[in-house]
């Protein structure tokens, strides 16, 4: 086998003739009559679990995707992604694997580490996830009172709550109305008090399972809502150890504690933001919705992990939407992504993509520690539709910056009810704002009022179903994991540590021990009194 290349994406001569081709398409002009509905047809790629990602709108022709072609090849993208699911060290700043496929499915080789093959440590760690979740609905683990636990709770921050909340919340609905909902889900995050008490007042704390998610068993944000939940629960006269479980890694302090009621593992081949599919994930939404739903959910995501091995990137959704991603931002200069999910489970989906996204390939520095001459990772936001048409949708049709829009609509909503209005179901309304804003962002309006004039060409790409379940949820989670690997790959950067988010946290700890001078103690004093 071809060893593997590491190299800078302005080393590649794909790239430089990729570079030849900006503004090479006008969207407006691809989607006009006809010829507009024949690329609407061809330029689609069906994903897993019934999605299709379409890329019509976006500003791409056929000598763009054979530059792309010869892109893939010549930075051996597939190669780099094998190499990972393989079980290579690709993080090289951290010195360790990237597994979080594993959680989920079997791709490749068996990875074996310190003789255990880690799959089989995934799969231990879900069946006894599954184990005491099914204790917990059937009441053989009960409170202090021998009552069965109703709620839970997770505590966490950055990937240890922004997954598994958003996936939550997309299936929240759709548990309620197919008599999948076992019990609520709240999540406390943020160390503002506020956030604790907000969530600890309005549940039933005798009946409510705390989840610590602590990879480390060390972080401070989290340490610090654990201790504020336990003088809660111990002011209601209840045994802390009674109601808390914590998932963490086998060698963190709290692997063998008693203050937890079972601890379960993950470890350090697994990413916080890449963690939903782990125990860190597992434990919440097999609490919530049963390990079965979470079954389906990890199948959505095996599926779409083997689509993303596919050779032809007109079958690979993860790998076009990535490729069409990194000539957005590398050729055309455009600064920002937005995602826009018309759907409004997904309410935190782009939340949960910021973080996978810009923690991951916003970096200044390759894989070798080199200064970048290009950039990397765009800003990515967003929000449900159709209230972000009332809101940032302005600035995205006639602002000063282009930005590239990631729709994802589903044609049937998850409560199998809709309301009749004006001869139109609500759903019906929706889909229609989806069609509509996509053709209005391409091919914009002609107006001798400026203020009416809408200029187009603003390229968009569409993720469609027929409706959000596990399987299409695990699906659409895996194809952006991808994507942004994919992605990090063609930048030469490690997707895979987040060295920024260790500086604050360090000089917080150097307020909070009072070692400090100049403007770090200046500002300390206007804020901590």
């Amino acid at each position: 086998m071809k060893s593997i290349s590491w190299d800078n994406l302005n080393k590649l001569e794909s790239y430089k003739k990729l570079k030849t081709l900006k503004d090479a398409v006008s969207v407006a002009k691809s989607l006009n009559g006809a010829a507009g509905e024949k690329r609407v047809a061809e330029f689609s790629i069906p994903m897993s679990s019934g999605l299709t990602y379409n890329y019509a709108a976006k500003q791409i022709n056929k000598q763009i995707l054979t530059v792309f072609k010869a892109l893939v090849k010549e930075d051996q993208l597939l190669e780099k992604f094998a190499a990972l699911y393989n079980g290579e060290v690709v993080n090289l700043g951290e010195k360790r694997m990237v597994l979080h496929h594993l959680t989920r499915g079997q791709l490749g080789n068996n990875v074996i580490v310190d003789g255990t093959d880690k799959r089989d440590f995934y799969v231990k760690q879900q069946n006894a996830v599954a184990e005491f979740a099914d204790k917990i609905h059937t009441g053989k683990i009960v409170n202090e009172k021998g009552e069965k636990y109703s709620t839970v709770c997770q505590i966490g921050i950055g990937g240890s709550d922004l997954g598994p909340r958003a996936m939550y919340l997309a299936l929240e609905n759709w548990a309620k109305t197919n008599n999948e909902f076992k019990m609520e889900a709240h999540f406390i995050s943020n160390v503002d008090p506020d956030d604790g008490a907000a969530v600890l007042s309005s549940i039933d704390l005798a009946k409510t399972i705390f989840i610590l998610v602590s990879k480390s068993g060390t972080t401070l944000e989290t340490l610090t809502n654990e201790s504020f939940v336990k003088d809660f629960l111990k002011k209601a006269g209840l045994t802390p150890a009674k109601h808390m479980i914590a998932v963490t890694s086998e060698t963190s302090p709290l692997a063998d504690s008693p203050d937890y009621l079972a601890a379960f593992f993950m470890d350090d081949f697994i990413g916080g933001r890449y963690s939903s599919t782990s125990a860190v994930g597992g434990a919440v939404l097999s609490l919530a919705f049963g390990p079965e739903v979470f079954a389906r959910f990890l199948k959505g995501a095996a599926d779409e992990d083997k689509l993303a091995t596919e050779t032809d990137i007109t079958k690979n959704a993860a790998l076009m939407d990535a490729l069409i991603g990194v000539y957005e931002r590398n050729v055309q200069g455009y600064p920002s992504t937005a995602i826009l999910p018309y759907s409004q489970a997904l309410s935190r989906f782009p939340a949960h993509l910021q973080q996978l996204d810009m923690e991951s390939n916003g970096k200044s520095v390759n894989r070798f520690g080199k200064k970048m001459i290009y950039v990397t990772g765009p800003v990515i936001f967003g929000e449900p539709g159709t209230n972000g048409q009332h809101s940032f949708y302005q600035l995205l049709h006639q602002g000063t910056n282009i930005i590239p829009l990631q729709f994802i609509a589903f044609q049937q909503n998850q409560i199998g009810k809709d309301v009749l209005i004006q001869g139109s179901t609500s759903q019906t309304k929706l889909c229609a704002n989806v069609a509509a804003q996509i053709v209005a962002f391409a091919c914009g309006k002609n107006d001798e009022n400026p203020n009416k004039f809408f200029a187009g060409e603003r390229p968009s790409s569409l993720i469609y179903g027929k409706q959000l379940i596990p399987e299409s949820l695990g699906a659409l989670l895996a194809h952006y994991e991808n994507k942004v690997m994919f992605q990090g790959f063609m930048w030469n950067v490690n997707s895979f540590d987040q060295e920024g988010v260790q500086l604050g946290k360090k000089l917080a700890t150097t307020v909070l021990s009072g070692k400090m001078d100049g403007a770090l103690k200046a500002y300390s004093n206007l804020l901590i009194k």
